[in-house]
């Protein structure tokens, strides 16, 4: 593997590039040498973030992972590369998606390790009144989630409310 660092709004001291360098070079035992992740550094206010994607034939890995530490939000985005790695090998393999020409041939003929299943371990149920997407923005904040389901008073159809990064909205409707 072949891991190229970037920083933006940080200086990159050999201890943050020899962590990070450290913690991916556990994702070598599933990549062939040829492979490139690119890793950017950043520094927002208080967010410490750490991208890195790793790209492929077709498919791109990546994790985006934000703390108040550097190191924790390295260790983290390890994490999550791991798991969907491990999560994916099987649908890549069976797409046939050239994933020998990254993947090495142990970690795709490994069975050892059970792949995650997809486990919904809660269902809620609500009732959804109509209302405007700015009143479900507004309850979205007051309940503190990220987005909000609900049936646009406008349309009459469902349609979801998120936050954005830049403390902006998004919504999704259907076609």
């Amino acid at each position: 593997m072949r891991i190229k660092i970037t920083g933006r709004n940080i200086e990159l001291t050999e201890g943050l590039k020899s962590a990070v360098e450290k913690k991916l070079n556990r994702l070598e035992k599933y990549f062939t040498p040829d492979t490139d992740v690119y890793v950017t550094l950043s520094v927002e206010k208080e967010r410490q973030k750490v991208e890195v994607t790793i790209p492929m034939k077709g498919n791109i890995i990546r994790s985006e992972q934000v703390s108040s530490d550097m190191y924790i939000s390295i260790d983290l985005v390890e994490e999550v590369i791991e798991r969907q790695l491990k999560k994916y090998r099987t649908k890549l393999v069976t797409k046939q998606q050239n994933a020998e020409s990254v993947f090495k041939q142990e970690f795709l003929e490994d069975k050892s390790e059970e792949d995650e299943e997809i486990k919904i371990d809660r269902v809620k149920k609500f009732d959804m009144k109509p209302m405007y997407p700015e009143d479900a923005c507004v309850q979205m904040e007051l309940l503190g989630h990220d987005f909000y389901v609900f049936v646009n008073a406008e349309t009459e159809e469902v349609n979801v409310v998120y936050k954005r990064k830049a403390n902006t909205y998004g919504l999704i409707e259907p076609e």
